[in-house]
């Protein structure tokens, strides 16, 4: 459900006349359920500490917080909030962000089939989304703006088979659809979820749109996992165009249809998908980077957020990455999947990835993945 974290600590000023969007895949998971709440009952857990000052310094006003274990009670963000964002950590700042929403997700909810065909429907992999219980992987948003919840927008429960032209994975042996048509009647589209959370702010509304499609590898040749993950993105894509592209569309309350024309938006989230590098099939992410409705700068342009950290990690590393360029990576092993994409009549004016060289005072935030093995994505609009 949607709430709101009550507190009387006043927020930090942004940079003045910007807004602040921002996506954080914070491996903040565990291995098992509660094991999340377990870690931050207290202030002491050190990969809550580093998140969180991370989280601190950038200063965003509306954040997608990725791979956060969810729980229907809200209990593992509540004491996130309470324990590591509202204390200033390291010397930073606190942040106080007054909404929130714990987003459900596909992930650990058994689908009853066998979905990679091994004789078994009771293993992570067989879940609607992969999960070693029900939550593992979600994510959450965040927001000092509140949020219109009369109109929310969950596609939890969307399936596959009703996007026209799915891509539907084939074993390459028999030619048959890897698939059985039991497993591909309940198949859902989104390895988590997609949602639409319009935010009341200073520029009006902006519909903060965030997904965590699934990797494009962990499969055979069938590319079963790459193909979900073309599919999660063009989702997006055909959302967020708003003519007969997204007529098929329909959310968890049974209303159809994509964003309306005209309306503004940010699109955030570990997409883990990059533009010239990795396994993504069918150049994935392109289907966003290439779209005519967000902002060009961004996808190619001199908006593209980047970091020093990123071309350092780069240049010890070489041939991780060997296409794109390297200041544009958001994980550590030199991909660029995460990802803040606004709409192209919302005016960006800076962009950028947490990823501090190795120089910098505030590079132990990053250093030896303490935090994430990936790295806060930014920018800021002009109000």
């Amino acid at each position: 459900m949607l709430s709101s974290c009550q507190t009387t600590q006043s927020p930090k000023e942004t940079q003045p006349g910007t807004l602040r969007f921002a996506t954080f895949n914070t491996a903040l998971f565990r291995d098992y359920e509660g094991g999340l709440i377990d870690d931050l009952q207290d202030t002491g857990n050190l990969q809550a500490k580093h998140v969180a000052a991370i989280i601190q310094q950038v200063n965003p006003d509306i954040l997608a917080l990725q791979e956060f274990d969810y729980d229907p009670t809200e209990t593992g963000l509540n004491l996130f909030i309470k324990n590591y964002l509202e204390r200033g950590q390291f010397g930073i700042e606190p942040i106080h962000f007054e909404y929130h929403w714990a987003v459900p997700s596909n992930t650990g909810i058994p689908s009853g089939k066998d979905l990679n065909n091994d004789g078994s429907a009771m293993d992570p992999v067989d879940a609607f989304g992969f999960g070693r219980f029900p939550g593992q992987y979600a994510f959450a948003i965040l927001s000092k703006y509140p949020f219109d919840p009369d109109s929310v927008r969950s596609f939890q429960q969307f399936l596959l088979k009703d996007m026209p032209g799915a891509s539907w994975p084939v074993d390459p042996e028999s030619g048959e659809m890897y698939y059985s048509e039991a497993a591909m009647e309940v198949f859902r589209l989104s390895s988590k979820n997609h949602v639409d959370v319009p935010i009341l702010t200073p520029n009006g509304t902006i519909h903060a749109i965030v997904a965590h499609p699934t990797p494009p590898v962990f499969d055979g040749e069938e590319d079963r996992n790459g193909m979900r993950n073309y599919d999660e993105i063009r989702f997006l894509a055909d959302y967020i165009s708003g003519d007969e592209r997204s007529l098929y569309i329909y959310d968890d309350r049974q209303r159809q249809g994509g964003l309306r024309p005209g309306n503004s938006f940010v699109i955030m989230g570990d997409m883990n998908a990059d533009p010239v590098d990795g396994d993504s099939y069918n150049s994935a992410i392109r289907q966003l980077l290439d779209h005519p409705g967000i902002n060009a700068e961004i996808s190619y342009g001199k908006l593209v957020p980047l970091s020093q950290g990123s071309e350092i990690n780069a240049s010890r590393n070489p041939g991780r990455n060997n296409k794109g360029n390297p200041a544009h990576d958001t994980s550590i092993w030199g991909l660029r999947i995460d990802y803040v994409l606004p709409s192209k009549d919302l005016k960006t004016v800076n962009s950028g990835v947490f990823w501090p060289d190795p120089e910098d005072p505030l590079h132990f935030l990053v250093q030896d993945k303490l935090a994430s093995d990936h790295f806060l994505v930014w920018l800021d609009i002009e109000l």
